[in-house]
């Protein structure tokens, strides 16, 4: 058996670098079932847009193959504009019992008669973006692809509130990678700088707790704690510290990581107030990838969108962790390029030569431009952008879901998602937390609620002065083969442990919480003995 003292090593890992040594803990025991929910990578994924994308594979190959189709060595070229449709609607009528081209007949006439778009032009885009056969130009995204994606991002985080119109967006790979960009980008740009203040929304995703500790950026971190007393929520209080004229960026997770939960209209309305009256030059960047996860989601681009820069990644609610697809979304006036305007002369000359190969006028050059040149260091803008198949997948993806008007998967999800939690807090023997706005992506184990609910209060005290709450979760992946991450390493300030709900089936989730219980139910036995041996003659 290792010992606790074993694992202080371990202390100070990320809680992603640490799965892996719980990992080998959890596998080390013969046929033991090892059961991993630490990461977040979905087991589930949207097959329809990818049976789509494969048959505009070979639609496009066929495309291809008709500029030198008087060549028997397998040599293609760029597809042609005149005549692409009907040549499509051909192909849509040969292979109408295959799986995804119902799809793609659909998906043209919603960009044909929903979106009024050009059909040519767009099914051009989409098979030259599939055979990856042009650089991505513009390189920021492609002309068809972010009206398409934009409609979708509009409608998931703004409830289709704000016109097509007001966003640009800027095609990348992930979210992480977008707030590698943004903070970058912030930095060459002069608007954040050593020793200013970040304030993060905690409970976070951890590494954006380390990003602005970094050496390149040495930002002093504010925490804006959510409370569990307050359903997950930011209590004014925390929100206030916002008011501090010192704090120039805040970096938040809506809904959060963990423990899953959205701000709720109250929060968001007390954000735009500091914003509106207090903060106008306050930036805010705001990661929503479990929105679409929420019921009747509004993020904060739809209430500050002036302020804030919205990062959106397709891979949990689409299963596509492994395509890297993201965007990073912006107002067409924002408080950024307010700042840039408003920078001392001698900053504007540094930026003016920083940016010159990109344009005479670098003065009027928009901070998301910079983004896409910042992001290959500017010299190779040129080749920026992401992959052109990578953005043909994204707006598949995106008409997936515009075309769903039941909402059909995104029902089947949520309920996917909700059983899986369920199951495991039955078999754990407690109630399963009920927090308003939950996506139930992931779930947060209170470890001294859950002994309290189990054995009672005095039980509770007992365990949390017994147990380092620290290193107990080594001893559950040795001793049960459950992997799941300490609270503590994504700010939650009470002993817990981080269980996604997303990357195993209903019967493991029961097969945690069964696993679960047995330990609880070790301790308590240890605790009686305890009791009785401490008990007076």
């Amino acid at each position: 058996m290792t010992t606790p003292s074993d694992y202080e090593k371990f202390r100070n890992l990320s809680p992603f670098e640490l799965k892996d040594q719980l990992i080998a803990l959890a596998s080390g025991r013969g046929q033991r079932t090892m059961l991993d929910a630490g990461r977040g990578n979905p087991n589930f994924l949207a097959t329809t847009p990818r049976q789509g994308f494969f048959q505009l594979g070979l639609f496009a190959a066929a495309e291809s193959e008709l500029s030198f189709s008087y060549m028997a060595e397998g040599v293609g070229g760029p597809p042609q504009r005149d005549g692409i449709e009907a040549r499509f609607n051909a192909f849509v009528a040969a292979n109408k019992d295959q799986p995804g081209v119902a799809f793609l007949r659909r998906a043209l006439s919603y960009v044909r008669d929903q979106m009024g778009l050009s059909a040519e032009g767009f099914l051009l885009e989409m098979t030259a973006g599939i055979l990856g056969c042009d650089y991505p130009i513009p390189p920021r995204m492609l002309k068809y692809s972010e009206k398409v994606v934009r409609q979708y991002l509009l409608r998931e985080m703004a409830g289709g509130t704000m016109p097509n119109t007001s966003t640009d967006l800027f095609a990348l790979e992930g979210g992480t990678a977008a707030i590698s960009y943004i903070f970058a980008s912030l930095k060459e740009n002069g608007l954040i700088k050593p020793g200013d203040k970040a304030a993060i929304g905690m409970p976070v995703f951890t590494p954006y707790v380390e990003i602005p500790e970094l050496r390149e950026y040495q930002l002093q971190e504010v925490a804006i704690n959510a409370t569990p007393e307050s359903g997950w929520q930011y209590p004014d209080t925390e929100l206030d510290k916002l008011l501090d004229p010192d704090v120039k960026v805040f970096l938040v997770v809506n809904p959060s990581n963990p423990p899953s939960v959205k701000i709720n209209d109250a929060g968001l309305a007390r954000i735009a107030e500091i914003v509106k009256t207090k903060r106008p030059d306050l930036i805010i960047v705001t990661d929503d990838v479990y929105g679409t996860f929420a019921d009747n989601f509004r993020s904060l681009y739809s209430m500050c969108p002036y302020n804030t820069v919205l990062v959106y990644s397709f891979s949990k609610y689409f299963g596509s962790t492994g395509w890297r697809l993201g965007v990073i979304a912006t107002h067409a006036q924002n408080v950024l390029d307010k700042a840039l305007a408003d920078l001392p002369e001698a900053d504007k000359q540094v930026l003016d030569k920083r940016y010159a190969s990109l344009t005479p006028d670098v003065r009027s050059l928009k901070f998301i431009d910079r983004l896409v040149a910042d992001s290959r260091t500017v010299a190779l803008n040129h080749t920026a952008g992401l992959s052109t198949p990578q953005q043909v997948q994204m707006v598949l993806f995106s008409l997936f879901a515009l075309m769903d008007g039941r909402d059909a998967y995104k029902t089947a999800l949520k309920n996917l998602l909700h059983r899986r939690e369920l199951a495991l807090y039955r078999d754990l023997g407690v109630s399963a937390p009920d927090d308003d706005g939950s996506t139930h992506y992931y779930t947060l184990i209170d470890m001294a609620k859950v002994a309290t609910q189990l054995y009672g209060t005095r039980f509770a005290r007992w365990l949390m002065t017994r147990v380092d709450y620290k290193t107990i979760l080594f001893r559950i992946a040795e001793e049960t083969g459950v992997v799941l991450l300490p609270g503590i390493g994504f700010a939650v300030r009470r002993p817990s442990a981080r269980a996604s709900l997303a990357n195993l089936n209903e019967y493991q989730y029961a097969s945690i919480g069964a696993a679960l219980r047995r330990m609880a139910d070790e301790y308590y036995a240890l605790y009686k003995r305890e009791k009785e041996t401490a008990a007076p003659e």
